[in-house]
């Protein structure tokens, strides 16, 4: 049998069985697998209940199950690396592996994603895990970010061996908990030695092949004041005046996007729609209204590329350079150099790339032609797991169904055809990549 013919095979499949692929998503989307980090009190996340939902979707193809608990302490070892966290539970919180061997001679691939969803928060108008169906959409928590593009990855494999197709190559899929609070859980599944010759993770890009997504740091800058009457003159500060700390900010705010214009020019990706910035995400200051800010509070967001990355493959350079930007602004405020503003960091969330040219890409890239779709490449410019596939050496991607933008939002939905042809996409690659066994 030729390959085209293989190929139709399996997309005839998809087609005939498209109700069994949405069913499996509705069933994803109704284990409440809300990331413990979300919980207000403690309770149980679930995760492990949609991890054994997929392997009874694949136990009739006999897979190799490797299905364990991963361990902060035993993880330690990676401290300053990326995904780690000291303390983190995980119990009945599991990572799932599970691999279809194949005939031998082909190159294997890894199909990835999370099973963490956010909590559903407010202003819903379905039932966040009612995987309702209108309209030509399924809404649900985890519908797009990421329980479509697991879904389409499960059922791309299920599709081609339900067709009775053999492959040279081995396919593992591999779901893992934790993404939504670091990423702890891709940690231990590489720790765990699980490796592959290509890699698909599944986060939604609107089903375009992204091989690349940026690093992003989380920080707040602490600016100290001296809080005074505000309706009263102050006088000089050395002789005991108020300093506002608001005022202060607003040097940095202005200073920020001077920084931003240099970045605008300096830090760009011919894959990225927009440049890497630094973006203020929240201000805290003040204690009355009757009073100069005793203290201000700049929380911010910015973004790397995975070439600036430091030997921790995280973005220590970057926080060197933002940190000698507002020490040397600093040193404009004579108030600021006897009390010198401080960064406290709060995420840095890793980043990867791998080449556009590099076969598997390439691969990852034909298989949407195939398919009849148009060619897309371009960059995830928020963080994803990829990072740690590339670090220890396996081409990586991300591909999946669904608009990043609709993640975390009320009444996160996905369109059914997308999921279909998702499914069909994942399929032709695992086809083109691994190989079909002769019979």
């Amino acid at each position: 049998m030729t390959e085209q013919k293989v190929l139709n095979q399996v997309l005839s499949w998809i087609d005939n069985n498209r109700e069994e692929v949405i069913g499996f998503l509705q069933e994803l989307i109704k284990v409440p697998s809300v990331n413990p980090w979300f919980h207000d009190h403690p309770e149980p996340s679930h995760e492990d209940k949609v991890q054994h939902v997929i392997i009874k979707k694949l136990d009739s193809h006999q897979p190799i199950i490797d299905l364990w608990e991963p361990n902060a302490d035993a993880l330690a070892k990676y401290a300053n690396k990326p995904g780690f966290y000291a303390g983190r539970k995980f119990e009945g919180r599991p990572n799932l592996a599970a691999t279809i061997k194949g005939e031998g001679g082909g190159k294997s691939i890894l199909l990835t994603g999370h099973i963490d969803v956010v909590k559903p928060g407010s202003g819903w108008t379905h039932e966040p895990f009612g995987a309702q169906r209108l309209n030509g959409r399924i809404y649900g928590r985890g519908a797009v970010d990421m329980k479509g593009g697991v879904a389409a990855m499960v059922m791309a494999l299920d599709a081609i061996l339900r067709s009775g197709v053999k492959l040279n190559g081995d396919v593992t899929i591999g779901t893992v908990v934790d993404e939504e609070a670091g990423g702890m859980g891709t940690l231990a599944f590489i720790d765990r030695g699980h490796r592959a010759d290509g890699c698909i993770m599944t986060e939604p890009t609107e089903m375009a092949v992204a091989p690349i997504c940026r690093g992003i740091l989380w920080g707040k800058l602490v600016l100290k004041g001296r809080s005074g009457h505000i309706e009263m003159e102050q006088g000089d500060w050395r002789k005991g005046g108020g300093v506002d700390a608001i005022r202060l900010a607003r040097v940095y705010l202005d200073a920020f996007d001077r920084l931003n214009q240099d970045w605008a020019i300096r830090k760009k990706h011919p894959l990225m729609s927009i440049p890497c910035q630094l973006l203020v995400a929240q201000l805290n200051a003040g204690e009355y209204p009757t009073a100069y800010a005793n203290n201000a509070e700049i929380v911010f967001n910015a973004q790397y590329l995975p070439e600036e990355k430091d030997e921790n493959w995280l973005g220590g350079k970057v926080k060197q350079e933002i940190t000698k930007f507002v020490n040397a602004i600093a040193e404009t405020e004579p108030w600021l150099l006897e009390n010198p503003p401080i960064i406290e960091w709060l995420v840095d969330a890793d980043c990867g790339e791998t080449p556009e040219d590099h076969p598997f890409v390439q691969t990852c890239i034909n298989s949407l032609s195939k398919i009849g779709l148009k060619r897309k490449v371009m960059g995830v410019s928020t963080h994803t797991d990829m990072g740690w596939f590339v670090n220890v050496g396996i081409p990586t991607i991300n591909f999946g169904p669904g608009e990043m933008r609709m993640a975390h939002q009320n009444d996160e939905s996905l369109a059914e055809e997308d999921l279909i042809e998702a499914t069909k996409v994942l399929a032709c690659n695992i086809l083109d990549w691994c190989g079909v066994a002769r019979s």
